[in-house]
């Protein structure tokens, strides 16, 4: 069944590419990658650590003088999950009948992706295969890194808000709706904090169908809404301008692009290719439009640093000045590097402060709004207490 779902993928992918070859050839990868998700749900995956160690483990053994194809039958044999195994058997299958190691990756772009092939290409076309992979097990560890760091960095403000929300619901749902009532038993005026909770109360009780099918509604809708690019970029370039949180987010990206940048050019990919690979694997929209404009002002003869300087509103000064005592002293890809490291330690810093900085804004939210619920359920009853003792 498998095989003729591919044999259409493949037929399809010919004819969208012979309509125009050039600009639609990676039309037709992304058609297959998309095509083998929705109709090849089985086909293998690796997890982030399974591909470091993957990766890690291949660039050991051939440095150590081991044919590839052994190579990949020892890594197969040595898998821990079936879906790893059968993956690497796929990729020694398409080695042995003659094609290299970066085609066969090629075939699993949505697995490794797209900064990986090239990696792995370029080592085969220098013979530095075994160097290439270690450098590409690096940037994947430090990749994961920094985001385990950002969520490591959110859990402690996600935990606090997701708690402030549940027991204001809880009291405004539960408790207030037991005590309601005794206050409407009493002709006295309720204070405004209690009739704008009981105008709530009632608002929830009367529509909650349709407060429940909006919310499912626009949370069925978000993932087709952020595929429209301007709204990505609304909501990407949004994300940077948030106070504590933007300068994290900023921090991240840049040394992603760095290290990525570094590295490609390390391995003597032109500045062109290495540019469009590292907009092809930058995360945020905003930073690709950016990357695509400073690939197009490099294509046109100006210098990376004056093109990234044009973006000052994603780059900081810093970033420009660094590249460009890279490219005047010829050696870019160090000076990338160190960029990254720079910005991978400024980065830490701010997850590691976030909780002490954002901590103040929460304990105020939480008290507003846990507050507001509180106040509104124990002022009236104070009031009733005092008439009754009248």
């Amino acid at each position: 069944m498998n095989k003729s779902i591919a044999k259409i993928f493949l037929s399809v992918k010919s004819a969208i590419i012979a309509l125009k070859p050039r600009q639609n050839a990676i039309l037709g990868d992304k058609f297959i990658a998309a095509a083998r998700l929705v109709f090849c749900p089985d086909l293998p995956r690796l997890s982030a650590q399974e591909k470091i160690i993957f990766i890690k483990r291949l660039a050991i053994l051939i440095e150590s003088g081991i044919p590839i194809i052994v190579c990949l039958k020892m890594l197969s044999c040595q898998a821990n999950s079936s879906t790893s195994r059968r993956l690497i058997d796929e990729l020694r299958v398409a080695v042995e009948s003659g094609k290299s190691l970066a085609q066969a990756m090629d075939r699993f772009r949505g697995v490794f992706g797209g900064f990986a092939v090239s990696i792995v290409k370029v080592g085969e076309a220098g013979g530095a295969l075994a160097k290439n992979l270690d450098y590409l097990a690096e940037e994947l560890r430090k990749r994961r890194e920094l985001k385990r760091n950002i969520y490591g960095a959110l859990v402690y403000p996600s935990f606090v808000l997701i708690a402030t929300v549940g027991i204001t619901i809880m009291l405004t749902g539960y408790v207030f709706p037991k005590i309601l009532p005794i206050f409407m038993s009493f002709k006295t005026e309720l204070p405004a904090t209690t009739r704008a909770l009981i105008a709530a109360n009632q608002m929830a009780q009367n529509y909650w169908p349709w407060i429940l099918g909006i919310v499912c509604f626009s949370t069925a809708l978000m993932p087709f809404l952020f595929k429209n690019r301007s709204v990505r970029y609304f909501f990407d370039r949004g994300l940077l301008r948030l106070p504590l949180l933007g300068a994290m987010f900023k921090s991240y990206h840049i040394a992603n692009f760095a290290r990525t940048l570094g590295l490609l050019l390390a391995g003597q990919i032109g500045i062109i290719r290495a540019l469009e690979i590292t907009a092809n694997t930058a995360g945020n929209s905003a930073y690709r439009l950016s990357f695509e404009k400073i690939t197009a002002a490099v294509k046109r003869g100006d210098s990376v640093a004056g093109a990234i300087e044009n973006e000052k509103g994603i780059f900081p000064p810093l970033v420009s000045q660094m590249i460009g005592a890279g490219e005047s002293s010829g050696n870019l890809s160090s000076s990338l590097i160190y960029l990254s490291r720079i910005y991978e330690d400024e980065m830490n810093g701010l997850t590691k402060n976030l909780s002490v900085s954002i901590e103040p804004a929460l304990m105020v939210f939480m008290g507003i709004l846990v507050g507001f619920v509180a106040v509104s359920i124990i002022t009236p009853i104070y009031g009733i207490t005092q008439l009754l003792q009248r």
